[in-house]
């Protein structure tokens, strides 16, 4: 299969939900909520997208050529390169049921662990869909991160057992659902959380624990105190407030925040490999991707997913050999170009 048919198939499975368009960029379904969109006028999607898009890349191609390495390590694995899928739920509501929970987690789980990658698993409105999926977390031998909303604090504990049950290698909250609209219509409890119980709740696991939808340094300086092991920056793909900054565009004044004390990992209309080395030169860790695993997955199933994250880091190679990096440690930020800001070589 070839990635070019899996767009042909998903196009023709996803509709109307979703127009797999040519570019992912959040134009064409703004505002749909139920839907694939950004909220209200869509503008935090749409600009996420296209602050990343005016990043430019420098090339160099005199350099003795060690090839291009991108392993890296988290949660005490190795993995094939930064890249996870990002946790997504409501395939019913916001997709058109093609897949489900637990057969979009079937096919997500092991398609990303077979090209060396993992992915995030969603929570939602309803216990089963943090459930489904764990039976998929399992299957796959942990390599997975179940993802939790911000219920309370009882909710909240009784699903970090039920993923360890599962044996996954971390967990992760994602705290920017408490502006998901759906969640609010069905009253659901989703909320804020202050330091001490974000505090109670990490420490109540030995696993790794993450924080998913940090956008300022003061954020990040607070969810450092919760004693984390990483950060997620997210606008939540433009689902749960408008015009918001992208993600791409504070993650250099959060890493400066935060420095090294956590691992530092950012989602928001990555589409590319040459995006993920764009990420990674403002200074994340490893990126997070959402829509368009739901494509792979819809147009072909676990071996779509699997294709898809092959490509992505095909792609993220070419940018380090056409870059001089042979290594992840390579890609720092003299490699791009902030054009926004009218930085020289744009």
């Amino acid at each position: 299969m070839e990635y070019r048919e899996i767009l042909e198939n998903a196009r023709k499975i996803m509709a109307p939900n979703c127009r797999v368009c040519r570019e992912c960029n959040g134009v064409a379904c703004r505002g749909e909520i139920p839907g694939t969109g950004g909220k209200g006028t869509g503008r935090a999607f749409i600009h996420s997208f296209e602050y990343l898009a005016g990043i430019k890349i420098h090339m160099d191609l005199i350099y003795a050529n060690q090839g291009q390495d991108t392993s890296c390590s988290f949660f005490g694995q190795t993995f094939a390169g930064p890249v996870f899928a990002a946790p997504i739920s409501g395939l019913s509501n916001n997709y058109n049921g093609y897949l489900s929970e637990k057969t979009y987690a079937e096919a997500l789980v092991p398609g990303t662990k077979a090209a060396g990658c993992a992915a995030f698993t969603g929570d939602g409105a309803a216990d089963f869909f943090f459930t489904d999926p764990l039976s998929a977390v399992a299957a796959a031998d942990g390599v997975a991160i179940p993802t939790i909303k911000p219920w309370d604090k009882d909710k909240v504990l009784e699903k970090i057992r039920l993923a360890e049950q599962a044996g996954a290698m971390a967990l992760c909250m994602d705290i920017d659902s408490a502006g998901l609209p759906l969640l609010a219509a069905a009253g659901k409890p989703v909320c804020s959380k202050d330091v001490d119980e974000l505090k109670e709740i990490i420490q109540s696991t030995k696993l790794p624990f993450l924080l998913k939808g940090i956008m300022t340094p003061e954020s990040a300086q607070k969810a450092v105190q919760t004693g984390v092991y990483g950060i997620v920056v997210s606008n939540h793909g433009g689902r749960v407030l408008d015009h918001t900054p992208a993600p791409a565009e504070v993650l250099p004044a959060i890493r400066a925040a935060v420095g090294t004390q956590v691992k530092l990992f950012v989602d928001g209309a990555i589409r590319t490999g040459t995006d993920v080395f764009k990420a990674l030169a403002l200074g994340a860790d490893a990126v997070l991707i959402g829509r368009p695993y739901v494509v792979a997955a819809c147009g072909g199933g676990a071996e779509g997913v699997t294709i898809y994250t092959q490509k992505i880091l095909s792609e993220l190679r070419d940018a380090m050999k056409m870059t001089g990096c042979a290594t992840l440690s390579d890609i720092t930020k003299d490699k791009i170009s902030l054009c926004h800001e009218k930085v020289s070589f744009c």
